[in-house]
C-alpha cells in the first residue's frame, strides 16, 4: 500500500480532509476515505499555459504538455510529477516552426497547422486529432483517456469502425494487426515460430487506417511496452508503458508514405549503405577456418555466381572473445581480407555484447580499468554467462562506453574487415533473466535494466558504427539482430534465427515488409532458412525472393547442411545463379531506390499498404505477402510446394517480367507456378535502369547504362542515382542524380540535367521499351534527340544515346 507521511502536527476534524486529500494529490493516487483507487485517470485540466508551438497543462492527477514538431506532427507527454528531461535515443530531429494557431476556452483548447487541427478536452483532458478536412483520425477513448495502474501509463484510443492497423516493426502475424496485442521487450527469440512474441527488436510506431484517412503514432519510452489493437474488447486500442512518461508522437500526413517520412525525419533516416553491401553475402555457422572461406571464395568465383561478401560467425574468435582471432584458424587475418579482396570479396565478422571476465584478455583489462560495464545498484559488476563463460556487459547507454567500444571495433578495421554484424544484444544471456536491478548510464541520468534494455542494440551499433566510420573514413556495414526506433541511423537489420520450411519463409516476407513500415528500410532474413535443412523447391523458391530484398544473405546452422547455392544440385544452382545474375543487373535501379530511402525514408521492400493504403484486398491473408521492390517490380510470394496460386494485381497496368506479357490491375486471378521462376510483374510506366553483368561490385560494369521501360497509362518518372558507393564524398555533392520521365501521350522520353559533380560510371545510355508495340522503336527506326531548348540535336537509328548529364528529350 502506498504511504506518504506529511506532518500536519495535530489534526483537527476540520483539517482532516483536507489534509487526507493534499496527501493523495502529493502521492500521485486518488484516495476515498484513505483507500487508494487501483486506476487513476489524469482528470480534469486545471491550469493551461500556452506558449508559442506548446501548452502546458495541470490536471487533478498529473501533468501534461502538447507540442507541435512541425505541421503535421503532434506531441503530447503525461506524468503523474511534472514532466522530466526531454531525452531521447530514438528522436533526433528538433521541432520545426509551423504556422499554428493555439487557442482555448473553457472547454478546450485548439491546435491548428495546415496539416491537422487537434482538439484537446479539459473535462476531462482528452487528445482528437483531425484532418485539414475535418475527418477525425484518432481519439482519446472517453472514459478511459490516459491513465496510471502504479507506475503503468496506458492511453486508450478509440476503436474506429473498421480501423486496421499496420507496422509496429518486427512482429509476427497479419499486416492488418486489429484484433492482436503485442509486447516490445526485445527477446533472444530462438526457433520463434509465426506466433511467436516478443521478438528480438522493437519499434513502437504503427499507423492507423480507416475511413479513407490514415494516421501514425510513435511511443517514444524505452521501457517495456503493450500494444492493443482491439485484441479481448472492440471498444478501444492502446498503448502501456510499464515506467516513465507517457510520451508519444501522432503524424497526421494524408499518406501512409507521408507519415513514414515525417517519422523517419523524426527518428533519422539510413545513411546509404556502401554498394558492396547490396550484393550477394555467404555465410555459414561458422566456417571453421581461413582455408574454408577461402575455398568458399573460389567456388563462388569458378561457379560464376556473383558475390561481394562472407560473413564469419563466432567460431573465428579466440574462445568465443570479442576482438580476437582464432590463430590457428585464422593466424593472419589481414592476408585473409586481402586474398578476398583481389576476388572482388569483402569480409563481414560477428561481434557480440559479452566480454569475459579473464585477466590478461586485453578487450576485458582495458574496459575493467575503464569502467565501461554494467553495474548492480550495489557497485558491483554485472556476469551473465554466453558463447565465452561468464562475462561483462559494456554500459552502451554510457559516452565513455561507446568512445572505449569503437576504439575495439577499430581493430577489426586495421585487418580490412569491412563490416561488423551486431549479435546476441538483446541483451541474450543463458536464462534469458537478465537483472531488472542492473544500473545503466542513460547518458548522465542513472537508469535501470528496465529503461535501458531496449535500447541496448541502438547504442551498440551506434559505437559499432562510429568506431569502423572513424577507423576507415568509409561507409561502414553494420548488421543488427536486436534494435529500437532509430536502429536506422547505423544499420540493417536481420530477423534472428529463422526456420527451414515454407510458412517461416513467408512469415519472413511480413516481418520484412513490416519493418520497411516502420522506419527500417535495410532488412533481410537468413536465406535458406538458419535452421532446419529446406527442400531443394525450398531452398530456391528463398533464393529468388532473396534476391528481391534489400539485404540478400545465406546463412545456416552448423548442424545443419552446408548453404551455399551449388550444394542443392545443378539446378538449383542454376536458378540461383539466375537470380543473383538478376540481382547485380539491378543494382543501378537498387541503389537509386535506397537512395530514396536515404531522403524520404520511404522503404525498397514495400508493403502494399503504402501505395494501395485503401484497397482490402491488400489485407487479405492471401493477398498480404505480396510487395514491391522499389516502385516498379510486384513480388509474388507463394510456398514451394504449389504449382498454382491465387494472386491479386493492383488497379493500373502491369507486364510480366519475363514475357512482358500485359496483365490488366484491379483483378484476382489464379497464375500458373514453377520451381523456376518467381512470379514478378513490372508496373506500366516504371523506369528501370540496369547494367552489364558483374562478379562484384569491385568489377566495373560495362560503359552503357541499360534503361528499361513499360509503356504506361499516366506520365511517370524516376529519379536515377549514383556516387562512388564507398565515401562520404556524397554529402558534400559527389554524386550523379538526373530525373528521367516519360509521358506517353506525347511520345516523349525526358533526361533531366543531372545534379552533383560526380562522373557517372556509364557514358551512354541503351534505350529498351517494353509494351510499346508498333511505337516502339527497333535498331532501324529513327527517333529524335532534343536539346534542353527542344530544338533537335540528332536524328539517330541506334537505341544508345550519351549519358553526359545535360537535359535532353527523346521523341520516339
Amino acid at each position: 500500500m502506498l504511504f506518504c507521511y506529511i506532518n500536519y502536527g495535530q489534526p483537527t476534524m476540520m483539517n482532516k480532509k483536507a489534509a487526507r486529500f493534499a496527501l493523495g494529490f502529493l502521492c500521485g493516487a486518488w484516495f476515498s476515505w484513505g483507500n487508494a483507487a487501483p486506476v487513476v485517470a489524469i482528470g480534469n485540466v486545471t491550469s493551461a499555459e500556452l506558449h508559442g508551438q506548446s501548452v502546458k497543462l495541470r490536471t487533478d492527477n498529473g501533468y501534461a504538455e502538447l507540442s507541435l514538431y512541425g505541421p503535421s506532427i503532434l506531441r503530447v507527454r503525461a506524468g503523474r510529477a511534472p514532466l522530466g528531461r526531454d531525452f531521447s535515443y530514438a528522436v533526433v530531429a528538433s521541432p520545426e516552426p509551423a504556422s499554428a494557431s493555439l487557442t482555448q476556452d473553457a472547454d478546450q483548447i485548439m491546435i491548428k497547422t495546415p496539416a491537422l487541427t487537434a482538439r484537446v478536452s479539459k473535462h476531462p483532458f482528452a487528445v482528437r486529432v483531425y484532418d485539414p478536412a475535418g475527418r477525425l483520425l484518432t481519439q482519446d477513448e472517453p472514459g478511459l483517456g490516459t491513465s496510471w495502474i502504479g507506475n503503468e501509463v496506458s492511453t486508450y484510443k478509440t476503436l474506429q469502425e473498421g480501423e486496421r492497423f499496420i507496422g509496429l516493426g518486427e512482429k509476427t502475424g497479419n499486416l492488418d494487426r486489429r484484433g492482436s496485442a503485442y509486447t516490445n521487450w526485445n527477446t533472444d527469440a530462438f526457433r520463434y515460430t509465426e506466433g511467436s512474441d516478443p521478438l528480438y527488436a522493437s519499434i513502437p510506431f504503427y499507423m492507423g487506417v480507416h475511413h479513407g484517412a490514415v494516421y501514425g503514432i510513435f511511443l517514444d519510452n524505452s521501457h517495456r511496452t503493450d500494444f492493443n489493437f482491439g485484441a479481448s474488447n472492440r471498444r478501444f486500442s492502446s498503448f502501456t508503458a510499464h515506467g516513465g512518461e507517457m510520451n508519444y508522437y501522432v503524424f497526421a500526413a494524408p499518406s501512409v508514405a507521408g507519415i513514414l517520412r515525417d517519422y523517419s525525419a523524426l527518428t533519422g533516416r539510413m545513411p546509404l549503405p556502401p554498394l558492396w553491401s547490396l550484393g550477394y553475402q555467404q555465410n555459414r555457422y561458422s566456417y571453421m577456418s581461413d582455408t574454408d572461406v577461402l575455398r568458399i571464395a573460389h567456388t563462388l568465383r569458378e561457379k560464376r555466381l556473383p558475390a561481394d561478401g562472407i560473413t564469419l560467425d563466432i567460431h573465428y574468435m579466440d574462445a568465443f572473445k570479442v576482438f580476437t582471432w582464432d590463430k590457428q584458424r585464422y593466424p593472419d587475418p589481414a592476408r585473409l581480407t586481402k586474398q578476398l579482396a583481389d576476388l572482388g570479396l569483402k569480409l563481414t565478422v560477428i561481434v557480440d555484447p559479452g566480454v569475459k571476465e579473464e585477466p590478461g584478455y586485453t578487450t576485458y583489462d582495458s574496459g575493467k580499468q575503464q569502467d565501461v560495464f554494467v553495474k548492480y545498484a550495489d557497485g558491483s559488476a554485472y556476469s551473465g554467462e554466453v558463447w565465452p563463460g561468464w562475462c561483462n556487459f559494456p554500459d552502451f547507454t554510457a559516452a565513455r562506453t561507446r568512445a572505449w567500444w569503437a576504439g575495439q571495433a577499430a581493430t577489426y578495421a586495421k585487418a580490412g574487415v569491412a563490416g561488423l554484424w551486431n549479435d546476441m544484444n538483446e541483451i541474450s544471456t543463458w536464462g534469458q533473466a537478465m537483472p531488472g536491478n542492473l544500473v545503466f548510464d542513460f547518458d548522465g541520468q542513472p537508469t535501470t535494466h528496465q529503461e535501458a534494455r531496449n535500447v541496448y542494440a541502438l547504442n551498440m551499433t551506434r559505437a559499432s558504427y562510429e568506431g569502423m566510420k572513424q577507423a576507415t573514413g568509409q561507409r561502414p556495414f553494420l548488421l543488427t539482430r536486436s534494435g529500437f526506433a532509430g536502429s536506422q541511423r547505423y544499420s540493417a537489420l536481420w530477423t534472428g534465427d529463422n526456420q527451414a520450411y515454407d510458412e517461416h519463409m513467408l512469415l519472413g516476407v511480413r516481418l520484412l515488409n513490416s519493418l520497411g513500415l516502420s522506419g527500417m528500410p535495410f532488412v533481410g532474413m537468413d536465406i535458406g532458412g538458419f535452421m532446419g535443412v529446406p527442400t531443394q523447391a525450398l531452398y530456391a523458391r528463398w533464393m529468388q525472393l532473396g534476391a528481391f530484398s534489400p539485404y540478400f544473405r545465406n546463412h545456416s546452422a552448423y548442424d545443419s547442411k552446408a548453404s551455399e547455392p551449388w550444394t542443392f544440385g545443378e539446378d538449383v544452382l542454376n536458378v540461383s545463379r539466375a537470380y543473383i545474375d538478376l540481382r547485380y543487373r539491378l543494382l543501378p535501379y537498387l541503389y537509386s531506390s535506397f537512395r530514396e530511402a536515404n531522403t524520404s525514408g520511404l522503404p525498397v521492400m514495400r508493403s502494399l499498404a503504402i501505395d494501395y493504403t485503401h484497397d482490402a484486398h491488400v489485407y487479405q491473408p492471401g493477398y498480404q505477402n505480396e510487395y514491391l521492390f522499389g516502385p516498379a517490380f510486384l513480388v509474388l510470394p507463394f510456398e514451394s510446394t504449389r504449382d498454382a496460386g491465387k494472386a491479386w494485381f493492383p488497379p493500373g497496368l502491369w507486364y510480366g517480367l519475363y514475357d512482358d506479357a500485359p496483365q490488366p490491375g484491379g483483378v484476382e486471378k489464379l497464375i500458373e507456378l514453377s520451381p523456376e521462376r518467381l512470379p514478378v510483374y513490372v508496373k506500366g510506366g516504371s523506369i528501370v535502369p540496369m547494367q552489364s553483368l558483374v562478379q562484384s561490385t569491385a568489377e566495373r560494369p560495362s560503359d552503357t547504362l541499360v534503361l528499361h521501360i513499360w509503356r504506361g497509362e499516366a506520365p511517370s518518372s524516376f529519379r536515377y542515382y549514383e556516387d562512388d558507393g564507398a565515401s562520404f564524398a556524397h554529402e558534400q555533392g559527389a554524386y550523379f542524380e538526373r530525373s528521367i520521365s516519360v509521358d506517353p501521350a506525347a511520345r516523349r522520353i525526358d533526361f533531366g540535367a543531372a545534379a552533383g559533380s560526380f562522373r557517372s560510371k556509364f557514358s551512354k545510355v541503351e534505350l529498351v521499351l517494353h509494351g510499346f508495340g508498333a511505337t516502339a522503336f527497333g535498331p532501324a527506326h529513327a527517333y529524335r534527340v532534343l536539346g534542353a531548348d527542344g530544338k533537335e540535336e540528332t536524328q539517330v537509328s541506334s537505341k544508345t544515346v550519351a549519358h553526359d548529364g545535360k537535359a535532353f528529350s527523346i521523341r520516339y
